[in-house]
């Protein structure tokens, strides 16, 4: 018997909405969860809830969190790396789990904090109140940045299958991982590729002022510097502003080869036509995280010759894709956002450090997770000291006739 399956039916063409407000009150956490699912909805499929804060609270169920935009801008990416957590806590109960010769069963308990700092943290609390082990989660840095201090503080694990900032891993606290490269491996990558194989001499950058669009901005800038190129102009807009033309008009007099964003899709696909109506020539580069079908319906024809650094192989190309594909497309009716790959390997690693602790305790189960060595949908998937993967690999993607395409792949980091 396989796996339950679940109707997210979001699709990034669809509308479905799932909203998940967290507010804190003289000291107590509350969750409320409105969900709206469309009637074209599959009703073989049942709905994975965005929060679950009844049943399942007996002494034999063990919980993991996750948290990520489940609505706004960036839901997308969200629900799909929901569902990537989901499978992995499926899979494990289809399996077993047994700890010192009792069975336990999983449980995923979401929470929506779109993309929002002030939400995370209020999330991370109700989290910590609903006595997870550990978090998949928060989507961006700025999230993740938030949360962290509240998860160290309660013993929590929290591993993030998409927030680069170094600022995390550098915090030094014995329960943070990652499965995807940091943000210096991305930036100082990613000018190497724009100097050497594009040529590139002149750069501007542009960032939406968060930890992580900011700090791959700045690396990016650095070791394009440092390779050679000139850097005309480093240009800070809101990081929920669609204005980008008082930084573009700036561009437009330097006349730079390539502008580097860093920030989120959404904006990246505005930009990109921006760039376009404003009749500059430079190519555009954005920020990891922007491979996917947000930005191409927000840039449209516009979007050709945009690149992208990810982590991590091509889709295609990645170890246990096919299994994992189908595994997905049985379970959820959706699309499979590249970052649900990441998210499934964080899952699978806060299971596997349980199942080699031996042990529910978060503080055991993290001791285990620094020794962890499995493979995974991507590839090995292991962390260092500060809990960042090992021996990453990237792709450049590029966009060719409204598709993103794989130019070329990379492993380990730039020197």
């Amino acid at each position: 018997m396989g796996p339950p399956r679940h109707g997210m039916s979001w699709l990034r063409r669809g509308s479905a909405v799932l909203l998940t407000w967290a507010a804190v009150a003289a000291m107590a956490v509350t969750a409320v969860n409105a969900l709206s699912t469309p009637a074209w909805a599959a009703p073989a499929k049942r709905d994975v809830p965005a929060v679950t804060d009844e049943a399942d609270s007996g002494d034999d169920t063990l919980a993991i969190g996750f948290a990520g935009p489940l609505s706004g801008a960036s839901m997308a990416v969200g629900r799909s790396m929901q569902n990537g957590a989901q499978l992995a806590v499926d899979e494990a109960n289809q399996r077993g789990l047994r700890i010192a010769g009792k069975s336990y069963r999983l449980k995923l308990v979401s929470q929506d904090d779109r993309a929002d700092p002030g939400t995370a943290e209020y999330v991370a609390r109700y989290l910590v109140g609903q006595r997870v082990i550990g978090v998949v989660g928060h989507w961006t840095s700025g999230t993740s940045l938030v949360a962290a201090p509240v998860y160290h503080a309660a013993g929590v694990i929290q591993v993030t299958p998409s927030a680069m900032s170094r600022k995390l891993t550098s915090l030094s606290y014995p329960r943070i991982f990652r499965t995807i490269p940091n943000n210096e491996g991305v930036g100082r990558l990613a000018a190497d590729y724009a100097i050497a194989r594009l040529g590139v001499k002149t750069v501007v950058t542009i960032d939406d002022r968060t930890p992580f669009g900011q700090g791959l901005a700045e690396q990016f800038a650095r070791q394009a510097e440092a390779q050679g190129a000139r850097v005309l102009g480093r240009y800070s807009v809101s990081d929920k502003t669609s204005d980008f033309n008082a930084p573009l008009m700036e561009a437009r007099k330097q006349a730079p080869d390539l502008i580097f964003f860093g920030g989120l899709n959404w904006q990246a696909g505005i930009l990109a036509k921006a760039i376009r109506r404003l009749k500059l020539e430079a190519r555009l580069m954005a920020s990891a995280g922007t491979v996917g079908l947000p930005f191409l319906m927000r840039a449209g024809a516009d979007a050709n010759g945009a690149l992208v650094l990810e982590p991590g192989p091509p889709q295609d190309r990645m170890p246990g894709w096919k299994g994992f594909r189908q595994r997905y497309s049985q379970s959820f009716d959706s699309n499979i956002d590249l970052y649900a790959v990441f998210a499934y390997e964080a899952a699978q690693a806060i299971i596997q450090g349980i199942r080699q602790a031996g042990s529910s305790d978060p503080e055991l189960v993290a001791r285990a997770m620094h020794r962890l060595r499995f493979e995974g949908v991507s590839g090995t998937v292991a962390f260092n000291e500060e809990g960042d993967l090992l021996n990453p690999t990237f792709t450049m993607y590029e966009v060719k006739d409204q598709r993103w395409v794989p130019v070329e792949r990379f492993s380990g980091l730039p020197r």
